[in-house]
């Protein structure tokens, strides 16, 4: 029995993180105990575990799919990009330092395979199933050699391979059979098939190319998933919200109130955990988009300023593109503006930051009387307090440690007149505490909104990860699934040519699809063993 399945893509985006979290609710809803894993991912959404571990916030999302705790053990290796050739590594949900791309996948990834294979192996013992979830694409011949993510864990478990299109953006079935076809032999005797997403239109239509693609890869393909509006499920990356002008999906309700509440999120640079506003856009009635530009600041009655990786960086930003003045002009004139961890620091008096940036002493907005010394520590909590009347749960994940010198004490932060700030992601999910801060915010925006009265996040998420259930169950062939997941990809997979090219210049006469044997193994401390490794050859690339 192979107990697990690994979730590729064709591209990054492809649905994998969503198809992950389907399958693991479709089997929690059958009686089988799963857990979802990732070995590397690379994402500014992250999330903290009750033991105070930092983790991709796909995959605590894909954790609740399954209805069970997220671990650090579900996703080993967590890479942070702080700019376009740099990376916080965390390991076992601990920071250990920055490293650059070229140091990171030039030999110090290799040494992380026991780590994750390790990870993988105890999630194997403990659960009937574990669903992997691949990393961009398994084609990604240049990195093929270090990889740990995709067929490198594959072949490390023997994991059947499945393969997710996104057919919206067109080209899939070039996709999936050059996918296979840059594939080495042995990794490709593990792709067992592939799963197109987010079809729109007549099934039948499609039928020609997947009975053609068959016959040109011998392998099926297991399910046409639909598109699917709303879903509204947490993504790994900030980068395509980013863009001027993208919206965050809204219940399709009308207002409670006699007005629409509109949210402006500042698109900072490096935003971080922009899920924070998903409890907003669940609210019917609130209208939550990403800007970058002063003049988009004008009708807006909230404007949040969201995490950040790089909170000097994002200060900046702000002033050239003049949305810093368009702050200061807001609070002025007593309009409500939001600051969640980094966006709490760009908001106070002053940030000392030898860390993140080392810019030294830089001088923030100036709208609330808090001063900011970056620690090297990273602060990971899962903290519990009470505003406005209302218990608030949250996390923190930050550098950053304020000193409040004034105000109204919020959370852990404050507030001055309808400027607020925190440190705490997620506190925005606290029902209640959301209805009373939504009712201020209306107040101050002088709108005729009024909070629903029976809005639950919670319930809403749970509607949702059923949803993806149901697109698995109802659009995918389970049975073959199941058999998949229980015994391996099928024997006799034919080779698709040309297969993986010959390694660089500079390389050993390795195989085409080599990937890195893992770490001798000893019956105890397994994961110490490998993490303390891992974490030697990061710290020294941190040097």
């Amino acid at each position: 029995m192979s107990g697990g399945l690994l979730v590729a893509g064709t591209t990054s985006d492809a649905g994998k993180s969503v198809v992950t979290a389907g399958i693991c609710r479709w089997l929690v809803r059958r009686g089988v105990k799963v857990a979802p894993f990732k070995a590397q991912n690379m994402s500014l959404n992250s999330f903290v575990t009750r033991e105070g571990a930092e983790i991709g916030r796909a995959q605590a999302m894909q954790a609740q799919a399954a209805r069970v705790e997220p671990t650090a053990l579900m996703n080993p290796v967590l890479l942070k990009p702080g700019g376009d050739r740099s990376s916080q590594v965390v390991l076992m949900g601990r920071p250990v330092g920055e490293m650059s791309a070229r140091g990171y996948h030039g030999g110090r990834q290799e040494a992380l395979l026991g780590t994750v294979t390790d990870c993988l192996e105890q999630l194997r013992s403990a659960y009937d199933a574990v669903i992997c979830e691949g990393a961009g694409s398994p084609a990604e011949i240049n990195l093929r050699r270090t990889d740990i993510v995709n067929m490198g864990i594959a072949r490390a478990a023997r994991f059947p391979v499945l393969v997710v299109g996104d057919i919206d953006r067109g080209g899939v079935f070039a996709s999936f059979f050059g996918t296979t076809a840059l594939l080495g032999a042995e990794d490709q005797s593990l792709v067992a098939g592939y799963l197109v997403n987010k079809f729109r239109g007549d099934v039948s239509l499609l039928e020609p190319g997947l009975d053609m693609l068959y016959g040109l890869t011998g392998r099926r393909t297991y399910g046409v998933l639909p598109y699917a509006h709303g879903l509204g499920i947490d993504e790994e990356d900030g980068l395509r919200v980013s863009l001027r002008g993208a919206v965050r999906e809204s219940v399709v309700a009308p207002p409670h109130g006699e007005d629409v509440l509109r949210v402006a999120v500042c698109a900072v640079p490096l935003m971080s955990n922009f899920t924070d506003v998903d409890a907003l856009a669940a609210e019917p009635g609130v209208v939550v988009r990403f800007v970058d530009r002063a003049e988009e600041l004008a009708d807006a009655d909230l404007v949040v300023v969201p995490g950040t990786r790089g909170t000097v960086k994002a200060l900046a930003w702000l002033r050239e593109r003049g949305l810093a003045d368009a702050l200061v002009r807001r609070a002025a004139e007593g309009r409500p503006v939001l600051g969640i961890c980094g966006g709490f620091q760009v908001l106070g008096e002053r940030i000392e930051d030898e860390v993140e940036s080392r810019a030294g002493v830089v001088d923030g907005l100036g709208l609330l009387p808090v001063t900011v010394r970056f620690d090297r520590a990273k602060t990971l909590a899962r903290p519990v307090g009470s505003a406005l009347g209302e218990v608030v749960e949250g996390y923190e994940i930050h550098h950053g440690v304020a000193d409040v010198r004034g105000g109204e004490p919020f959370l852990d932060g404050c507030r001055v007149g309808a400027v607020w700030g925190t440190h705490w992601h997620g506190s925005l999910e606290s029902d209640a505490f959301r209805r009373r801060f939504l009712a201020e915010v209306a107040r101050a925006a002088g709108r005729r909104f009024v909070p629903a009265p029976d809005t639950s996040f919670g319930v809403l998420r749970e509607e949702q990860l059923d949803r993806l259930g149901d697109l698995v169950e109802e659009h995918a062939d389970t049975d073959a699934l199941w058999r998949l997941i229980e015994g391996g990809a099928p024997a006799g997979l034919p080779f698709v040519p040309p297969g993986a090219p010959p390694l660089g210049a500079g390389t050993s006469s390795e195989s085409r699809s080599a990937a890195p044997d893992p770490a001798p193994r000893s019956p105890e401390g397994l994961v110490v063993t490998a993490h303390v490794k891992a974490e030697e050859h990061v710290n020294e690339e941190a040097k």
